[in-house]
């Protein structure tokens, strides 16, 4: 899996005068009024009054960086990244939400910086609003800031290259496409390279050893550069791929076809719901105890789930909406399951993300989630019908398996961790239906790129709960999700998960018989453990 630098560029908005004058102004010194962004994937991300921006590295209005911090490595796909940065750019993070001293470029930084790595920016530069505004000295302060502010912006032929802001202050989505497209693009020919470079070190050797023994070169060993002809492009001479890269290039095309027809489907659960009728029943239910605000965050939900309409639908207020009917204990719970089952059949439509992003900061859905425990039977099926569903789409499954922490009751947890006991309790439940639901969750686990997501101690802890499972004699769909899941972590775990299987148990063999397919993974199985 490819990784990516991550930097923390430092700006001094006040070009050191912060330093001068504040010992005289504020009675203490402040070192600078400190501007922050992100650099990463060969670009540099900030946001400010029009909402988040990217350019080159270094070249906004402010000129060079004061200092650059190194964050990390990521390896976050760009293609994750570009789904997260776009809906932040629509809910979290736009122009209308930005604030001066409360809501600005530092706690982007963080926020990215936490997602991409799991770090957190210096603790001064978060600090830094505070000391101002502990100073008393009015509105002047802020004005003098915020017009600093105003200079961190791509430069004037930066800014026509990216988009006009005037008329769409959000991130570009169409410009990050491109660049995204191009990335990809580079990472494509930077593969075709190593390949005939790889091609050419073969035939380099091949050729030495036939002239060692005298022999006559065949054609076939002949170089064949990289670019052997040229053809005028935008009035300039640009080399075009020799057949040879050509070759490789469609055989690359090729491959990734092959990986997504062989990659393993997700189980989900399409067919449980009536969308209308869980709707009308959830109406029923509220009618007269909502506000006019969630009223209306209901009039959106309608249109989002039976009018055709996408998530751009449901307001900023919706998550608050959701809050309330999950949280209130005054309403019944009936309201909690059908408001949960909509969710479920949500979570199949690709632009369900939009929503997840939105709830970056309050985190309604995974608070809730954790607590599955103390739920009422009714909403933990729901729930784990939401979770499973999830996995219908790479974004919204990826979002399932964010790492960055945050506190709740008392404790640290993270959108995996709430994943990870969700799946646990559901599988080790007596109940037939959350068994259903909770081997289909971690079978989704399991079939995603587990080696970048899936650490080893969530794969440890996964596996020691399907071996419990194991004790009350599933039926073959949940015995061969289950199996596929503990041939993934046996995979990634190579040291711990096979211990664990062999010191607990059951011995997989003993499961022999089944199926032909559970016989096939059982093999796998007990290679690994060898």
């Amino acid at each position: 899996m490819d990784s990516h630098r991550v930097e923390l560029y430092i700006y001094d908005l006040s070009k050191g005068m912060a330093a001068q004058l504040s010992p005289i102004l504020i009675g203490k010194k402040i070192d600078g009024i400190w501007h922050t962004s992100i650099v990463v994937y060969n670009r540099e991300y900030f946001f400010g009054s029009h909402g988040v921006e990217s350019c080159n590295p270094g070249t906004t209005a402010i000129g060079p960086p004061k200092e650059i911090k190194y964050l990390g490595d990521t390896q976050v796909p760009y293609s994750v990244f570009f789904d997260y940065l776009s809906g932040l750019s629509h809910t979290t993070f736009t122009a209308e939400s930005y604030q001066l001293f409360s809501h600005n470029c530092n706690n982007f930084s963080e926020e990215i910086a936490q997602f991409l790595c799991g770090v957190s920016i210096p603790k001064y530069i978060l600090e830094l609003p505070n000391e101002v505004l502990n100073a008393n000295l009015g509105g002047g302060i802020a004005a003098l800031v915020g017009q600093l502010e105003r200079s961190a912006r791509p430069l004037e032929e930066e800014s026509r290259q990216t988009t006009n802001r005037e008329t769409s202050p959000d991130l570009s989505q169409e410009i990050e496409e491109a660049r995204y497209n191009s990335f990809l693009l580079e990472q494509r020919r930077k593969t075709i390279t190593e390949k005939l470079e790889k091609n050419k070190r073969k035939k380099e050797k091949k050729r030495k050893k036939i002239q060692k023994k005298g022999g006559a070169i065949p054609a076939e060993l002949e170089d064949i550069p990289m670019a052997d002809t040229e053809a005028p492009v935008n009035g300039r001479s640009e080399p075009l791929p020799s057949e040879e890269a050509l070759a490789l290039e469609e055989e690359e095309r090729r491959e990734e076809e092959e990986k997504k027809k062989a990659r393993d489907p997700p189980i989900v659960f399409k067919d449980l719901v009536d969308v209308k009728e869980e709707f009308d029943g959830l109406v029923a239910l509220i009618d007269g105890k909502l506000n006019s605000e969630e009223q209306k965050s209901t009039e959106e939900l309608q249109q989002y789930m039976i009018g055709g309409e996408g998530s751009w639908a449901l307001s900023d207020g919706f998550l608050d909406y959701l809050n309330r009917l999950l949280n209130d204990k005054q309403l019944p719970v009936e309201v909690r399951v059908k408001i949960l089952k909509l969710l479920a059949m949500a979570a199949l439509k690709d632009d369900i993300i939009l929503v997840l992003h939105s709830d970056r900061k309050d985190h309604v859905l995974m608070n809730y989630a954790f607590e599955i425990d103390r739920l009422s039977k009714e909403e933990q099926e729901a729930l784990a019908l939401f979770m499973a569903n999830m996995f219908e789409n790479l974004s919204s499954s990826e979002w399932l398996l964010y790492i960055s922490e945050w506190p709740f009751n008392n404790q640290q947890i993270s959108n995996i961790r709430v994943t990870t006991k969700v799946a646990v309790h559901c599988l080790l439940s007596e109940n037939v239906v959350l068994q259903d639901r909770g081997s289909a969750i971690i079978y989704n686990l399991a079939a995603k790129e587990v080696k970048t997501v899936v650490f080893d101690d969530i794969a440890v802890e996964l596996t020691m709960a399907i071996l419990q499972y194991f004790s009350t004699k599933p039926s073959e769909e949940q015995l061969f999700r289950c199996m596929k899941a503990l041939s993934k972590f046996a995979e990634v775990s190579r040291q711990e998960v096979p211990q664990l299987i062999q010191m607990i148990g059951p011995d997989p063999a003993s499961f022999k018989g089944v199926s032909e397919r559970v016989d096939a993974l059982i093999e796998t199985i007990s290679t690994r453990l060898r």
